[in-house]
């Protein structure tokens, strides 16, 4: 799955675009104890009621791929005989129908995931009809029906009672408000949508917190591993640097690897590029040698590389740089430099002490008062 064949899913979580016909969901409380189950029909909602949570079944298909989402493979043996993909597949073809799979869906995800707070798990089941379309644009047959089921996580906040103007009354009163459902935290999608087609041996797993991917979960419902957490990525990354170059890991080769990242990155955008686009070890390497890093540290680079990330990893540029800003801090002070303006910082050493300097070409301005240099 891409981008683009995320958004398509995505975009059919509209009143009248989607298949779904019931949601199923129970309530979790923070002793992990299930209590509430419900099974309502989508259509017998109100409008603003159905609206609200196709909103939130949707966001479980948001944020990127390698950050908020993360592939999930299953293998031929678990294909063929594991428990794990058996009840995903019961699941999808009962279309949920089948109550034993759905509480055991609950007890797997409630005994094993790790949250606090009380939570809802919601889930839908949805039949996607994939149509030809001639070279001229004309739309056919149905030439494929993609089933999945859809899941997500959601924390459940207590509202707090608001001050309210009656205006029958002619005075305030205070009103209640009940529980609200937040956005998704987790989630996940079987089967993955591949070139118009399912693809049984893949899952998309959802996570809103890019430090916090809850593996324990992804352990329980599919026995498979995902990347480490985009964050976790971005720091390693670092770390990986940083040992790597020792003493010669100066301002000059890390400004030139970030910069040279985020070269990627935009290039990728501009193409439009459906393929996600992935960094490799060689890549990586290839950037120091482009800052004229000698290659025996390159040679331990790319081998520290291998031990934290896995042979033959393939991360997302985007997960190892913080935004495109440059950002320099000391203990006591935070320097954060405009996009493409890095060349205006350098450190220097002057009289046996160390500095960051600032080129100040235009105006400067210290505390709301301009100042003369």
């Amino acid at each position: 799955m891409n981008e683009k064949e995320i958004g398509e899913i995505r975009r059919r979580y509209r009143a009248n675009k989607n298949n779904i016909h019931r949601v199923c969901g129970c309530f979790v409380n923070e002793q992990k104890e299930i209590i509430s189950e419900f099974d309502q029909s989508l259509g017998l909602m109100s409008e603003e009621e159905a609206d609200q949570i196709l909103t939130v079944l949707r966001k479980a298909l948001s944020g990127g791929v390698g950050r908020n989402l993360l592939e999930v493979e299953f293998t031929t043996a678990q294909v063929m005989e594991s428990e794990e993909h058996r009840l995903l597949s019961e699941l999808r073809g009962s279309e949920l129908k089948d109550g034993e799979s759905v509480h055991a869906l609950y007890e797997k995800i409630v005994s094993s995931l790790e949250f606090q707070g009380n939570y809802v798990i919601l889930l839908v089941h949805d039949r996607y009809d994939i149509f030809s379309y001639s070279a001229d644009g004309e739309k056919g047959d149905s030439s494929e029906v993609f089933s999945y089921v859809l899941c997500c996580i959601c924390p459940v906040k207590e509202g707090k009672p608001a001050l309210s103007y009656y205006l029958p009354g002619k005075c305030f009163r205070s009103i209640g408000t009940d529980t609200m459902i937040a956005p998704p935290a987790l989630g996940f999608m079987f089967p993955a949508f591949e070139d118009h087609s399912a693809n049984i041996y893949k899952a998309w797993y959802y996570t809103k917190d890019l430090t916090d991917s809850h593996e324990e979960l992804v352990t329980a419902l599919f026995q498979g591993e995902i990347p480490m957490p985009a964050a976790e990525q971005q720091v390693t990354f670092g770390s990986v640097l940083e040992q790597a170059m020792e003493e010669d890991c100066n301002l000059r080769v890390v400004r030139s690897v970030q910069s040279q990242v985020r070269q990627m990155v935009e290039a990728h955008k501009e193409e439009k590029k459906e393929e996600p686009l992935v960094l490799t070890k060689e890549e990586a390497g290839d950037m120091l040698r482009y800052c004229g890093v000698p290659e025996e540290r390159v040679t331990v680079f790319e081998e520290k590389y291998e031990e934290a990330f896995g042979k033959d990893a393939q991360l997302p540029p985007g997960n190892l740089v913080a935004g495109k800003a440059l950002r320099v801090k000391t203990p006591e002070v935070a320097i954060q430099v405009t996009p493409g303006c890095g060349d205006l910082v350098e450190t220097r050493v002057i009289d046996g002490v160390k500095y960051i300097l600032v080129r100040a070409d235009g105006e400067v301005v210290v505390n709301g008062v301009n100042v003369h240099i």
